[in-house]
Parts: structure tokens; C-alpha cells; sequence
């Protein structure tokens, strides 16, 4: 079956960046308080005022703190850089910033077969959609935060524990990475905290700080490969988290935390992102800034080719008509944008074109690799998991027979194409065409085959290495809510009241329980919610299901996982 041409792809492109729409902030803007009386932290290098007080919750939102200088300009393509000092006015979080956007056009496509999927069909074409209705008339309208200079943070504090700033008592803290396939996402669009910050104080708990930052994203954070290094810094945006991390380290105390009791929560590409800060130059440069930490269905597409990296820098240095970085450095914002979305929407099916890479430096080897090896920080805490069925969004529907499950492989992993014996080892042996239920994940067909791939590759035996290099002595979950695609625990984290994206109350608040204790104790175990199991040897997983949460072996605990790790396809 032909999937759809290159400039139907472009066309949904535009399509799907013009749906975009501003997200509201954490909580209202109404507020009990008078700005005026709002209080303000002394930074150093700048006077931050807390932008609103949120009376029903009980907390302060310090909203668009600024972690790092603008990356614009020659700071375009490198490593972030501390802010310079401004203490000439009061900072009050305004205007509102995200990094620049750019989704695949891949993902109405996916939109649209995989209910149908789900109700049953399993054979589609190009037909089988109505592609010719997407615009392709010019660049949609941005979302109006959308901006170059977007390297700030929120800190949302309960007011008891913003008051006890200073007085020797310092408050666990909660670190939010977002996802979003390392090309959108801003720190407030996963959701409002205020279900977290009052689940963190239920039972008489002392309670969490939230923080969530902005990281680049696309080409302005992910562009890499030996050309750029040259003269800029690969995986940026992972740098980009390392400092906010660390400005973390500096300043939460000002606020009521502690620095000592800091956790990374992320989801997708936000759990991608913590297993890459976990293995951060192979664990050579000492303690990580953070104690403990949250992947929820870590996820990152392997990119480990130079030339792969390169063909990617090239592509986009061309539709920018620009023939090196230190000339992209000089171009006007919007010649860039729109490069970014051009390059990112015509993305092959499941690919999202940027994400970390191996770059010999931040990221010496796969996570996985330094993980086996024993290069990370072995001090952590760690609680982790993932869904059932993570990757069936990320799955084309013309997969429909051998030849195209090949070619996907090959789409995920180009450097296979070297290695014919091992390709036909994973197509003939790890995931075969026998479709009775006995295989990976229960396939039935060619679609549930390329969706069992792309599940282990990417998402979940990124867990499993977790899990093994931390002794066992994790906690482990396994989402099967159905239908348990990848993300659908976000709401579930993020749970404020009955809302349609949450099947079952008990497990969303389960679930923050876990993750609010976890970050308060090391441990997830509180009273009043099932006991959750350490991993340990049998490797056990609490599974989060409809009917309520039980114990099970870990699926990801297989030879199949075993074989990714070792990453022979390199």
C-alpha cells in the first residue's frame, strides 16, 4: 500500500500547526491577592514577583523566571549561558514564552486511522484518507508566545512552604520535563500541578515544590553532527535542561526547598531527556543536579550516525538558503521557523527528524550502552514507567506487509542498512510475521507487528535498563488503562478532578500518590493506596489497570530487550 506523497505531507503540515492555540497558564489569573502584595524573591541577578496567588490551591506561581541569556544571534546553536544581571525593574513573568513549534504531519494521519484500528480495521492505503483537503498555502499563524528567547522556568510554591523560606527547613522539590518528540511542547502545556501540589500535601504530607522549564526544541535545539560541533554545541536543548537543573541547585532554597530533594518527573521525550541527564557524559563529571528520578515512557529515537546527523544539519541549512551554521547565525527568526516546521512536518512516519544524539561530549554512547557499561550516577533513586501499548501512534497504517515492516525499521534505525544479518535477525527472529498472538506484545497483524518494534525500541525497554542498572531495587509501573496508548498517563499525573481523558479516578490519584510520596521519601508507599513492590529479582511491576492495580511480571523483562540494549546495530 503507497502511503501519501512528500507534498501531501507538507500540506498536513500546515494543517496541523494551524490548530494550534495559546495554553492558559496554572490556575486563574483572578487572585485573592493584590499584585502589589505579591511577594518577591531576590535572585541575584534579578528581582522575581510571584504573578499570581492561587487562593483555592493555596500556592504561588512565579511564572517566566529566566534560567539562561537569549540563544539568539551567536548564541544560536551552542550551549546555554547564564543570564546577565538586570535588578533595573521588578520581574514579573510577563509577556508568556515557548520555544518555537514544529509536529509532523504524520500525526493527523495517525489522528485519524487509529480509532478505526482500535474498532477493528487493520487494512488502510492512501486513499483510506482525505489528504487533499489540508491547505498548503503559507505558514499558519503562530502561536503568539512563540519566541527565540524562550529559556525560562515556572516555580509554583505552596504559600506554608514559600514562607518557611530561609528558616532552615527546605521542601522537597518536583522537576517537570516535558515531551513532545524533542520538536514542541512548553513548560505549562502537560497540564496544571495544582492535583499534584495538593495530592503532595494530603495525609498530613509535607508537600512539593513544582518547577517546570522551557528547553529548545527542533532545529534550534537538537541540530548536530561534526560540522556544527565544530563551531556550536549538539543536543542544546539537553544543555538547556542542565542548566535549569542546576539553577535549581542555586536558587530553590529562596523559595523553600530544598536542593538536596530534588526529583525529575518527564513523559516521552521529558523521560528521554532524565535517561540522558542519568548517563550525561558517561558519569564522569560527577553527582547529576537532582537526587531522584521519574522517566514516565522514556523515549528518544536512536541517533547514532554522523552522517545521518549531518544529512539532517544539510537538509535544514538548505531550506533556510543558507550554506553553513555561522550563516544561519545571521538570519532573521522567521527564516528559521519556518525551516523548522517545513523540515519537521515532512518527517518520515514515527520520526520526528530531531532528538538527542550521540555527539561524543554530553551524550558519549545510546543511554542504554552507558547504562550496561556502568557510566552514570549510581547515587540515584529511581521510579519509572510505561504504557501498554506505547507504540501504535508512532506506527504507519501502510504497514501491511514484510517489505514495509523492513522498510520502517529501517526508517527508525538507517544504520541497519550496513548490517543485513542483524535486520534480518530482528524481522525474522525477535519480531517475525507469525501472527497468532504468541509474539511480542500479542500481534495479530502487520500493524500490531510494527507497533511492538517501535514500543520496545523506543519506550519501554528504556525502562527495563533502568530497572537493571539501579540493582533492581526500583519501583516500576505498567499503565494498562485502556486503550493505554503512549501519553494517555499524562492526565492521569496531572489529575484535578473528573475530566473525559481519565477512566478511572482511584488509579490517576493512585498514581500521584506514588509520585508525591516518591518524591517526598524515596519511597512511593504511603497509606491509604496499594503497596507498591520494589522491582527486585522477579522483576514485578505494579500494574495500573481499570479494575483497580495488581502485581505482574515486567513485560519489557525479555531477550528481546536484552538484544537492543547491546545496540548491534551501531
Amino acid at each position: 500500500m503507497s502511503p501519501p506523497s512528500l507534498a501531501a505531507l507538507a500540506a498536513l503540515t500546515l494543517t496541523l500547526l494551524s490548530r494550534a492555540t495559546a495554553q492558559s497558564g496554572y490556575g486563574s489569573q483572578n487572585s485573592s491577592t493584590s499584585s502589589a502584595a505579591l511577594p518577591i524573591v531576590d535572585l541575584g541577578y534579578e528581582l522575581h514577583q510571584a504573578s499570581l496567588y492561587n487562593s483555592t490551591g493555596g500556592f504561588y506561581n512565579f511564572s517566566n523566571i529566566r534560567y539562561a541569556a537569549p540563544p539568539t544571534g551567536e548564541n544560536r546553536f551552542r550551549a546555554p549561558v547564564l543570564p546577565a544581571t538586570n535588578r533595573t525593574a521588578v520581574q514579573t513573568g510577563l509577556p508568556a514564552r515557548i520555544c518555537p513549534q514544529a509536529e509532523p504531519a504524520w500525526l493527523l494521519i495517525a489522528e485519524a486511522y487509529i480509532p478505526l484500528y482500535l474498532a477493528g480495521q487493520t487494512v488502510f492505503n492512501a486513499s483510506s484518507f482525505n489528504l487533499s483537503s489540508a491547505s498548503s498555502g503559507g505558514l499558519p499563524v503562530q502561536d503568539p508566545r512563540t519566541t527565540e528567547d524562550c529559556l525560562f522556568l515556572d516555580v509554583v510554591v505552596p504559600e506554608a512552604i514559600f514562607n518557611n523560606a530561609g528558616k532552615g527547613y527546605g521542601a522537597p522539590v518536583l522537576v517537570w520535563i516535558y515531551g513532545g518528540g524533542y520538536t514542541a511542547g512548553s513548560k505549562s502545556d502537560s497540564g496544571n500541578p495544582a492535583g499534584l501540589l495538593a495530592r503532595s500535601e494530603s495525609n498530613g504530607a509535607e508537600g512539593v515544590i513544582y518547577v517546570s522549564m522551557n528547553y529548545r526544541l527542533g532545529a534550534f535545539g537538537f541540530l548536530s553532527g561534526p560540522s556544527l560541533q565544530a563551531n556550536g554545541d549538539a543536543n542544546a536543548g539537553l544543555l538547556d535542561q542542565r542548566l535549569a537543573l542546576e539553577w535549581v541547585q542555586a536558587h530553590i532554597a529562596s523559595f523553600g526547598g530544598d536542593p538536596n530533594r530534588v526529583t525529575v518527573l518527564g513523559e516521552s521525550a521529558g523521560g528521554g531527556s532524565i535517561m540522558h541527564q542519568i548517563t550525561a557524559y558517561g558519569g564522569n563529571k560527577g553527582p547529576v543536579p537532582f537526587q531522584q528520578a521519574v522517566p514516565q515512557s522514556p523515549g528518544f529515537q536512536p541517533l547514532v550516525s554522523n552522517q545521518q546527523q549531518e544529512n539532517t544539519l544539510n537538509e535544514f541549512l538548505a531550506l533556510a538558503n543558507v550554506s553553513t551554521i555561522e550563516q544561519a547565525r545571521q538570519l532573521p527568526f522567521e527564516t528559521l521557523l519556518v525551516a523548522n516546521v517545513i523540515q519537521v512536518g515532512t518527517s518520515a512516519y514515527g520520526s520526528f527528524t530531531y532528538g538527542p544524539t550521540v555527539d561524543g561530549n554530553f551524550v558519549p554512547a545510546l543511554p542504554g550502552e552507558l547504562l550496561l557499561h556502568g557510566q552514570y550516577d549510581k547515587s540515584l533513586r529511581v521510579m519509572v514507567g510505561h504504557n501498554a501499548d506505547e507504540g501504535l501512534l508512532f506506527t504507519s497504517p501502510f504497514n501491511q506487509n514484510n517489505s514495509a515492516f523492513a522498510a520502517s525499521l529501517l526508517t527508525q534505525l538507517p544504520t541497519l542498512a550496513a548490517w543485513p544479518q542483524t535486520l534480518a535477525y530482528i524481522t525474522n527472529v525477535l519480531y517475525p510475521p507469525i501472527f497468532d498472538g504468541s509474539q511480542a506484545m500479542g500481534y495479530t497483524n502487520q500493524i500490531g507487528r510494527a507497533a511492538a518494534l517501535v514500543s520496545e525500541l523506543i519506550f519501554t525497554c528504556n525502562t527495563f535498563y533502568l530497572d537493571n542498572a539501579y540493582g533492581n531495587k526500583t519501583f516500576s509501573y505498567f499503565f494498562t488503562v485502556p486503550p493505554a496508548l503512549h501519553g494517555e498517563d499524562i492526565p492521569y499525573t496531572y489529575f484535578n478532578g473528573p475530566s473525559p481523558a481519565v477512566l478511572s479516578a482511584p488509579i490517576a490519584i493512585a498514581l500521584q500518590e506514588y509520585i508525591t510520596h516518591f518524591a517526598e521519601t524515596g519511597s512511593p508507599n504511603e497509606a491509604g493506596v496499594p503497596y507498591f513492590v520494589m522491582y527486585g529479582q522477579n522483576a514485578t511491576v505494579q500494574d495500573l489497570n481499570i479494575t483497580g492495580i495488581t502485581e505482574i511480571r515486567d513485560p519489557t523483562a525479555n531477550a528481546r530487550c536484552d538484544f537492543w540494549q547491546k545496540a548491534l546495530y551501531v
